[in-house]
């Protein structure tokens, strides 16, 4: 671990000048949730108790730490995303911190940095997952959804009481929905959360959070306006939890290198320029699919036959429609709800009991009619607002005030910049905006793979391109055939880089947020082991890293990922560990596990097992309960650059032939202390299994802790790695008339 990252332009340096790899993941997904109780998303028992909940013991107890940091640092990561939310400092109310939650992140940290890791901290909502469809006007779209009590995680309940929310009716008026509320939580129908963006309970928050001051003036509390009030809420509880972790006096900078904005920030009806009609833009469609005015009716008890909608293949399709109607339940809180609970005073001028668009002129009650369709499409100043505009304005105020917060305690902190998903960031280049040590932070799923949870190898489209304008018809945007699939990947990912550059400034990027589902094909892996399905999507996405050359931090790692519930939160099953994937007699979270994990004693191990070593500074834990969990490791545990004495021109890995290529550009010959660190894992390379070739210098393989040292000269380098193939040899690509023709019986190729 460097003793200080620095920023050069667009790489990452340690304090030799060496250029620095980050390669991680999220810590953990299951952090959304709280222990105690343990309310995951399928549990509806004291659900509604939200200002009694606790958050210790996430992302894991400290007393099973050293297994998981273990396991995530044999796989070659060296940074880790740490996910935490609002609600797990200040569920209990307004300006209530929970300190036990702070001591226990701060003593999880330390423990972090006993294994080297880099840590950003991520101030974690949930968002809509990505979808991309085959159709005009095909998008990719990100909505993040505030709290778990509006279907996604983050924001504590009593946020929603101050917006005159009344999460406990969100079901009866469709305003979100719920995994915890659904009748029976096994028949949640899969990604219909990911909707829960075009629903009231969502289209309120974010429109208050952002832009309250401008479009819902009327709601004051405490004095203030609700869009002031939230924001200095977050603010200040993030703030104190940086002013605690400053306190310790041991681990910013050196193991707290910085702090991400808020996690796939939405705008609301922000931009919306007609409330009856579906917004081109919106191509997420799943389930009852409201226009906002629906939304608004439904919300204030109105009956509403609402168009029905599911996802396949190529995208969204209207299956019929759906009478909603809520029998006169509201969405907001009744006139008779009582403030005192949390000890606000609520300005006489916003009343409870009736929709607060309503008490803004939006549209009449009393006729069930529209008074200002496009309220929300213009800013105060008349000027029209649009995705990009709501980026430039009331995110980027937004993300001042967070910078400026969190760099009042933490004065080196790295700001990871993360702007609303696959939109172009703000132009802020050469503004005082973009500092010195910022980092772009942009996310990417491929969606097809995601909505439909199969990796399709016969066709792909290019999303980023299809939403920028670059074809003409999103029929040019189709990618067939595997090899084309994955240079689309990668292709998409420089662009998006690019886009850093060219809006933001010549700064590093990290992909914070990339991952693949492992529920594919009806769960057949789950049946039979095989995995070759989750190894090809997850090859692709970091194939798709390496040739882009950006960081990352794959998501995601849970400790409590099962088979049936997957990562434990509406139905996901993106984690690269699970319980179930566990050989039998292995305990993951223990030191004391009775079975080895080898190729000779299962038929998954090639699977599961990730390193056959442990760090010799630390072994503290069997090898077998590192590896026991981990799922088509082949494809991410893999070789990369860690630190390179000199800058990289390229890198990658080819999984079928386990061959690692780096190719570097040094301004003087390596110095005999700080040579090119690469992370080699035996997993893949195996001490009597490995060759490498380079242009010059000389080399020590340390397989005991995966590490490959290489001194060299100046100028332009190369060095080759061969390992052991893991792979069958039909894994290369095909090709589209070849993988028809072995999938499907019948096949015409157009």
């Amino acid at each position: 671990m460097p003793s200080f990252l620095n920023i050069d332009g667009p790489y990452f340096r340690d304090e030799h000048n060496r250029q620095v790899t980050l390669r991680g993941i999220n810590v953990a997904s299951d952090a959304k949730m709280p222990t105690k109780p343990n309310l995951l998303s399928h549990v509806l028992e004291d659900f509604f108790d939200g200002d009694n909940v606790s958050f210790v013991g996430r992302p894991f107890t400290l007393e099973d730490a050293d297994v998981h940091f273990q396991r995530l640092r044999n796989c070659g990561y060296n940074v880790i995303r740490y996910i935490y939310t609002w609600e797990a400092i200040e569920a209990r109310g307004p300006g209530i911190y929970d300190d036990e939650w702070i001591e226990s992140t701060i003593a999880m940290l330390r423990k972090a940095k006993e294994y080297d890791f880099m840590i950003f901290m991520d101030p974690h909502q949930d968002v809509v997952c990505p979808t991309s469809s085959f159709q005009p006007e095909a998008v990719l779209t990100f909505y993040f959804q505030w709290s778990r009590f509006s279907g996604g995680s983050g924001a504590p309940m009593w946020t929603l009481y101050a917006m005159g929310l009344n999460p406990q009716t969100f079901d009866l008026t469709e305003a979100a929905m719920v995994h915890n509320t659904w009748p029976d939580p096994a028949t949640f129908p899969k990604m219909i959360w990911s909707t829960n963006y075009q629903r009231l309970a969502c289209q309120t928050m974010f429109t208050m959070f952002f832009a309250g001051r401008d479009f819902a003036p009327k709601c004051v509390i405490d004095g203030k306006n609700i869009q002031d009030y939230l924001q200095e809420h977050f603010l200040n509880a993030v703030t104190y939890l940086a002013k605690k972790i400053h306190e310790a006096g041991d681990l910013e900078d050196t193991t707290v290198i910085g702090w991400e904005s808020l996690n796939e920030p939405n705008r609301g009806l922000i931009g919306y320029q007609e409330l009856d009609v579906i917004p081109p833009e919106q191509k997420l469609q799943k389930g009852t699919s409201p226009t906002a005015w629906q939304a608004l009716l439904t919300g204030s008890g109105r009956a509403c036959e609402i168009d029905t909608w599911d996802f396949g293949g190529t995208g969204p399709y209207k299956t019929g429609s759906a009478l909603v109607d809520p029998e006169g339940v509201q969405a907001w809180l009744p006139a008779d709800y009582d403030d005192s609970r949390y000890g606000w005073k609520r300005d006489p001028g916003w009343k409870l009991g009736e929709c607060i668009w309503a008490q803004h002129g939006v549209w009449d009650p009393t006729t069930d009619t529209i008074l200002k369709n496009d309220y929300f499409g213009k800013m105060p100043n008349g000027e029209l607002l649009s995705a990009e505009k709501f980026t430039e304005t009331y995110f980027l105020d937004h993300y001042r005030k967070y910078a400026a917060a969190i760099r009042s305690i933490h004065k080196n902190a790295i700001m990871f910049c993360q702007p609303p998903v696959f939109e172009v960031p703000p132009a802020i280049k050469d503004t005082p905006d973009a500092d010195g040590r910022m980092v772009y932070a942009p996310h990417f799923y491929d969606g097809i793979t995601l909505m439909t949870k199969k990796w399709n190898r016969l066709w792909n489209i290019d999303v980023l391109g299809v939403l920028r304008g670059r074809y003409l018809t999103p029929a040019f945007a189709l990618k067939i055939g595997e090899t084309a699939i994955r240079n689309c990947f990668r292709d998409q990912l420089k662009a998006m880089k690019q886009e850093g550059v060219d809006n933001i400034g010549l700064t590093p990027c990290v992909f914070t947020e990339i991952g693949i589902p492992y529920d594919m094909d009806d769960k057949y892996a789950y049946k039979n082991g095989d995995y070759i399905s989750q190894i090809r999507a997850m090859d692709a996405n970091h194939y798709a890293l390496e040739g882009a050359q950006v960081g990352f931090t794959l998501w995601t790692y849970c400790i409590e990922n099962t088979h049936e519930w997957g990562d434990q939160w509406n139905g996901e099953d993106l984690s690269i560990f699970s319980l179930d994937d566990r050989p039998p007699n292995s305990s993951a979270t223990a030191n004391a596990s009775s079975t080895t994990v080898d190729a000779t004693n299962l038929k998954r191990a090639l699977t599961t097992s990730t390193m056959s070593t442990t760090r010799t500074d630390l072994q503290k834990v069997t090898p077998d309960a590192i590896a026991a969990g981990s799922r088509a490791a082949e494809a991410f545990v893999r070789p990369s650059p860690v630190y390179t004495a000199g800058t990289i021109v390229e890198s990658g890995f080819i999984l079928s032939s386990a061959t690692f290529n780096l190719k570097l550009v040094a301004g003087k010959s390596t110095e005999e202390t700080t040579p090119t660190e690469m992370f080699v894992p035996p997993f893949h390379f195996p001490r009597d299994g490995t060759a490498v070739t380079c242009s010059g210098g000389k080399w020590e393989y340390d397989v005991e802790r995966s590490v490959l040292r290489w001194w060299h000269a100046e100028g332009e380098q190369w060095i080759k790695i061969t390992g052991v193939g893991r792979m069958s040899a039909d894994y290369e690509d095909e090709g589209y008339a070849e993988t028809c023709k072995r999938n499907y019986s019948a096949c015409i190729v157009m």
